[in-house]
């Protein structure tokens, strides 16, 4: 079992070194590395070459792979613009792609085999991958454009609106006992968050320990934010909940503990976070596609990819169209913030384990959801890029016109 273990880590390592290289060998990076990744691990896993076996080691890895992403994507959001106007735009946007998908899925009973199992569907159909385009955003220097204060706005109640939902909808407890679970992790993720900030405000002794220890090999500082990750992380699985819920959590927390944020903190988890785990997750889910199980049902996953821009991405260009603060946004930029907001893969990812888990939902159906959730990765910031390509150029013609 070691040696299998070894050798599945070593597959993932080596396709986890390529990938970037393929996606840089492209001009412009028109294919984001999370694609070559998920292919990669689909050629080396159990259905194609069958070199990588998913076991409980590389499960363990791939969940802190998971972990680590929300970490980061939790960490880049800022508390004031989410609950700001934009931020309830964008939160009753999302319950209206929810009310969208509801209506669509209960009667196409090709994605579910029971109740939970279309419930299951539907929150997959409402998720923007903010984690995933995070990076994509900072490779294009989008993120403090406003186009990406918009996708941050809608990408965020995008994830965690569907991150609340797994733990409501799909838990197999009864409602009451839900929101005291939900409450209590709450409250336990408040004062992770509340007693290290006061600490850091009150003691100069703790913080001179922190900052001296920072660039040692103590690294004090990592080593407390692996705490903090690990310990949301475990403590959402103690309370039967999402590891995804946890991973977010400790985002927010580590950006109310360090509000200016920390470059050398930001640095080494960004070294460890996509140097390693990340990849390793993508790599993971990619393994988990059955190709055979894509090509008998090519209409299904189509079928639901133009869901996926129906249901998530239009309501959102409505949103935009009619909003004081954005209705006068030309029409391609708003075309852009609803493509990217229809990327959605590592919340597919979590909804069909628990559903097939639950055996509410086929693998089949599992690998066919991952698989339209890895193709999203690739074909909408693709199709987002041509936009802006196009109000660069429409831009540049103008001020040519004008000069």
């Amino acid at each position: 079992m070691e040696q299998t273990e070894l050798v599945t880590l070593l597959a993932i390592s080596i396709c986890a070194f390529i990938c970037p290289i393929a996606s840089a060998a492209i001009p412009k990076k028109l294919i984001p590395e999370t694609v070559f990744l998920l292919i990669a691990g689909m050629i080396v896993g159990p259905h194609v070459l069958g070199i990588a076996q998913i076991g409980d080691a590389i499960t363990l890895l791939s969940d802190l792979g998971l972990g680590f992403l929300f970490l980061l994507a939790g960490y880049e959001i800022n508390p004031k613009e989410i609950t700001g106007k934009g931020g309830r735009n964008a939160f009753f946007t999302w319950l209206v792609t929810f009310g969208i998908a509801v209506a669509i899925i209960i009667f196409i009973p090709s994605f579910h085999s029971n109740e939970f199992g279309w419930l299951a569907v539907v929150i997959a159909l409402t998720t923007t991958a903010f984690g995933t385009l995070v990076p994509i955003l900072k490779e294009r220097n989008l993120m403090q454009t406003n186009i990406g204060k918009l996708i941050l706005e809608y990408g965020t109640w995008g994830e965690i609106c569907p991150i609340l939902a797994i733990a409501f909808i799909l838990s197999t407890r009864s409602t009451w006992v839900t929101v005291l679970v939900l409450v209590v992790f709450a409250a336990i993720a408040i004062a992770m968050a509340v007693i290290p900030a006061n600490i850091r405000q009150k003691s100069e002794a703790f913080v001179k320990l922190m900052s001296d220890h920072a660039e040692t090999n103590a690294q004090l500082t990592v080593r407390a934010v692996m705490i903090l990750l690990i310990g949301l992380v475990a403590l959402s699985a103690i309370f039967d909940l999402d590891i995804v819920l946890g991973a977010f959590a400790a985002g927010f927390a580590l950006r109310f503990i360090l509000p200016a944020g920390n470059n050398s903190l930001e640095h080494k988890l960004n070294g460890i976070g996509y140097g390693f785990f990340i990849p390793l997750f993508f790599i993971v889910s990619g393994a988990k596609i059955d190709p055979s199980a894509v090509g008998e049902h090519p209409l299904i996953l189509i079928l639901f990819i133009v869901m996926l821009l129906l249901i998530r991405g239009m309501p959102i260009f409505v949103s935009l169209s009619i909003r004081q603060d954005t209705k006068n946004l030309d029409t391609r930029s708003r075309a852009t913030v609803a493509i990217y907001c229809t990327t959605a893969l590592p919340l597919i990812v979590a909804v069909t384990n628990v559903a097939v888990g639950a055996g509410a939902m086929t693998t089949d159906t599992a690998s066919l959801l991952v698989a339209a959730g890895g193709i999203t990765v690739l074909i909408m910031p693709l199709l987002a890029s041509l936009t802006l390509y196009a109000i660069d150029k429409n831009s540049s013609s103008t001020s040519k016109k004008q000069n």
